[in-house]
């Protein structure tokens, strides 16, 4: 590695700590408050340069090993730009910009190169093929669901609320990842890639179901 290579993967690191603990801190504190916005920027910030950095030594040096990284990196950094620029989108009538239809674009293809790249380690038997696909099926699938969203105006006037909870979680599901991808040695890799989103996925949507039942009971009530 070169001398620039070597800080670009320091500065990477970093980053991804600071992106793990500011994500802990956006999700115990309370949704809305003061705390939760400061952690919530810092984790996008820190997340952000985490992608960048990715892409830079992907430049630096592009094997497979790499580009899968890149890939990964366009990937996870969507689920977080995504579930910060909804904020933006609060009422029906707002619609995506140029930024939006941008970022969904590069998802789309990146689900797509996963894809592809998992296919060809699955005909030649390598079982990390699994790692590829799943995240490429979702990056496909999330993309091509958002660019159908982005046509239409929302109907749920909270379903930006319920936007954000699902996009930043599964980007913090992405930051445990490639935590857990690099520390965790004493698990199969194909273990250390998946398990947080096995575990992840069904928080978020209990999480979102909890938050869609107190807003049910709310319009109740006031129906009452």
């Amino acid at each position: 590695m070169t001398l620039v290579e070597d800080a670009t993967l320091g500065i990477h690191i970093i980053a991804g700590f600071v992106a793990l603990f500011a994500g802990i801190g956006a999700i115990v504190t309370t949704k809305g408050g003061l705390r939760h916005r400061r952690a919530g920027r810092v984790y996008v910030g820190g997340m952000a340069v985490v992608a960048l950095t990715s892409l830079l030594l992907f430049v630096f040096d592009p094997t497979p090993s790499r580009t899968f990284l890149a890939l990964v990196a366009v990937f996870s950094y969507y689920f977080v730009f995504s579930g910060y620029r909804v904020l933006s989108r609060k009422r029906p009538t707002d619609r995506p910009e140029t930024a939006d239809w941008v970022a969904v674009g590069l998802l789309t293809g990146a689900g797509v190169g996963l894809l592809a790249m998992g296919g060809l380690l699955f005909q030649s038997g390598d079982r990390f093929a699994a790692v590829m696909l799943v995240f490429g099926a979702v990056g496909t699938g999330f993309g091509l669901k958002d660019i159908r969203a982005f046509r239409r105006s929302r109907a749920d006037s909270r379903e930006w609320f319920y936007e954000h909870i699902g996009r930043m979680g599964a980007g913090y599901i992405a930051t445990v990842t490639a935590f857990s991808s690099v520390n965790f040695d004493f698990l199969p890799p194909v273990a250390a890639w998946l398990w947080p989103t096995v575990v992840g996925s069904p928080l978020i949507y209990l999480t979102i179901r909890k938050y869609k039942r107190r807003s049910s009971s709310g319009h109740a009530q006031a129906a009452d």
